[in-house]
């Protein structure tokens, strides 16, 4: 089973193409010229924004990862081109030469509002305004709309491995609420989330992948180490950033990593 993975080279990707690896897939990856295939894998030079370079990519696949996004930069159009446009050129191609093959692809909790009256439900009506989660909406509608056998899996913050990006996290808080709270997942789960996904069980649905516990502002901060301002003042909106994972739940996913104070006492950080 050849299992085309996009992002590979990125934060979720990085950590993700081995565990498939190990699983015993056989992974195909698509990386713009210059990078460095990773190991045990099929490297094939392309980009999802030229279309010419898709075709050798997705023939012959059993099933597409789409991890590549971009998020943090103040390019609007560059973000709207690569999560939208990359996406219709990458579900295009596949519609051409692997038809059958299974189209997962993933997704943000930015998409919930701020404001939602609960944890972010995968039927609630999302409209964000922002280009990163309105660009991943609108890719997700896309896929859904597509008549390929598709998965969406939203994902919240992202953390483990070594990543860094727990530990980059008091540089974008700071003047959050510390008790402001946020879902998480281990990318040891997001692995166990996609092998789910591949074997069908996530087949048509949009489906909120995190663990057990979203953890305050604070507690997140205080897991690397560093701290954030106290405050008693009212939080405006308990629910932002976190999601409900009853639905993930029903389909018979279980965190391996239970909340990132498990991972920060056995060493996963």
């Amino acid at each position: 089973m050849t299992i085309l993975v996009t992002g590979a080279t990125g934060l979720v990707g990085e950590r993700l193409v081995p565990r498939l690896v190990e699983a015993g897939f056989k992974c195909r990856v698509l990386l713009r010229a210059g990078k460095q295939v990773p190991a045990n894998v099929e490297g094939v030079t392309g980009d999802i924004l030229n279309v010419s370079t898709l075709d050798q990519a997705t023939q012959g696949v059993s099933a597409v990862v789409h991890l590549a996004s971009v998020f943090r930069t103040q390019d609007m159009d560059l973000i709207w081109k690569s999560n939208l446009d990359g996406t219709r050129n990458l579900i295009a191609a596949v519609k051409s030469n692997s038809p059958d093959a299974p189209f997962i692809m993933a997704s943000t909790a930015h998409v919930y509002p701020a404001d939602n009256p609960h944890p972010g439900r995968e039927d609630d009506v999302v409209d964000p305004q922002h280009a990163y989660p309105a660009s991943k909406v609108a890719a997700e509608r896309e896929l859904s709309a597509s008549g390929l056998n598709w998965a969406v899996l939203r994902f919240p913050f992202i953390y483990g491995d070594g990543d860094g990006h727990l530990e980059a996290l008091p540089q974008h808080v700071g003047s959050w609420h510390p008790a402001q709270r946020m879902s998480t997942i281990h990318h040891r789960d997001i692995a166990s989330a996609m092998l789910m996904a591949l074997n069908g069980a996530m087949d048509g649905r949009i489906v909120n992948i995190a663990d057990d516990a979203a953890l305050s502002v604070s507690e997140l901060v205080g897991a690397t180490g560093a701290k954030v301002p106290s405050s008693s003042e009212p939080l405006a909106n308990p629910w932002y950033l976190t999601m409900d994972v009853s639905r993930a739940r029903s389909l018979g996913f279980r965190p391996t990593v239970s909340t990132v104070l498990e991972a920060q006492r056995n060493g996963l950080l």
